[in-house]
């Protein structure tokens, strides 16, 4: 599978992520909330998974049971791309 990695936006080919799993680019934990399919920042604690344990850094390496590959990029690169469609259809002429 791969993961894309929130912080330098490079794919991983992992098999699993592991715990202390770093990215091959960048150095940064791959098992983190902002990697998660879960992560979801309007939700309470950024988490949508009710059963899941606080994790106060969403940039560092948890131990969470819950964690799911997202195998996308961070909801940032979709505000952009609604933000720049938006500009495109209200552009003055």
């Amino acid at each position: 599978m791969e993961l894309i990695c929130f912080r330098c936006q490079k794919g991983n080919q992992v098999d699993k992520v592991g715990y202390r799993e770093e990215c091959f680019h960048c150095k940064q934990d791959l098992h983190v909330c902002k990697n998660c399919n879960f992560y979801d920042v309007k939700a309470y604690n950024e988490c949508r998974e009710p059963s899941a344990d606080v994790v106060r850094d969403k940039e560092k390496f948890n131990f969470c049971d819950f964690f799911q590959p997202s195998g996308k990029g961070p909801a940032q690169d979709e505000k952009a791309k609604l933000k720049a469609a938006a500009d495109a259809l209200f552009k003055k002429s």
